[in-house]
């Protein structure tokens, strides 16, 4: 049985990376025969930015990302480090949704200057463990992401070694998802 992956492209600032980031690992995911592939852009989904109470229907932006959340087994977010943190539309997408996220594992893809983004994954390991799911150890991390540009723009040059990241962060990521899913298939979760 075939794994529904969502890859979460977390930026919505002009002129961001996350899509290239974001199309690179789909691209990378998608060899592997067990998984299917949503692809889901934060700038598309355009939530707003204002939480209702929960007595208040959801907004329908809201109601249309929803199904696609909670049919995914397992989560890839693709974020950018910005101020040592992640982007605020990317805590706002957290914030919406809580059941969706319930037993599910999450690999995260950071890029940034230096340190590649390892700040905003650190905190996103703490949000995501309140939002009871499970963050894999390994992630993808590409610090200074804009020096792998190939001669020809495209993106990332041959060599730039982040293939063996992903392999191992996908490995990580399918064992997680198959065991959640048998789990969540044998005993409903209850948080």
């Amino acid at each position: 049985m075939r794994l529904n992956v969502a890859v979460i492209v977390a930026s919505t600032r002009s002129g961001r990376f996350g899509p290239t980031v974001a199309d690179w690992f789909a691209q990378q995911a998608t060899k592997r025969a067990e998984l299917d592939i949503d692809l889901i852009d934060l700038a598309a989904a355009n939530l707003p930015a204002t939480l209702t109470d929960a007595d208040q229907p959801a907004p329908a932006e809201v109601a249309v990302l929803a199904p696609r959340l909670a049919a995914a087994d397992a989560f890839v977010v693709v974020t950018p480090e910005y101020n040592s943190s992640f982007p605020a539309p990317l805590k706002t997408a957290l914030d919406w949704y809580y059941e969706e996220w319930h037993a599910k594992p999450v690999a995260i893809v950071s890029y940034g200057r230096e340190t590649g983004g390892l700040y905003a994954a650190a905190q996103l390991r703490q949000i995501f463990t309140e939002l009871h799911s499970v963050a894999i150890r390994n992630t993808v991390a590409l610090p200074c992401y804009w020096e792998q540009f190939a001669a020809d723009g495209s993106w990332p040059r041959p060599g730039s070694g982040y293939e063996g990241s992903v392999k191992t962060t996908l490995d990580q990521l399918i064992w997680w998802a198959k065991a959640l899913r048998t789990a969540r298939l044998h005993t409903p979760y209850q948080p």
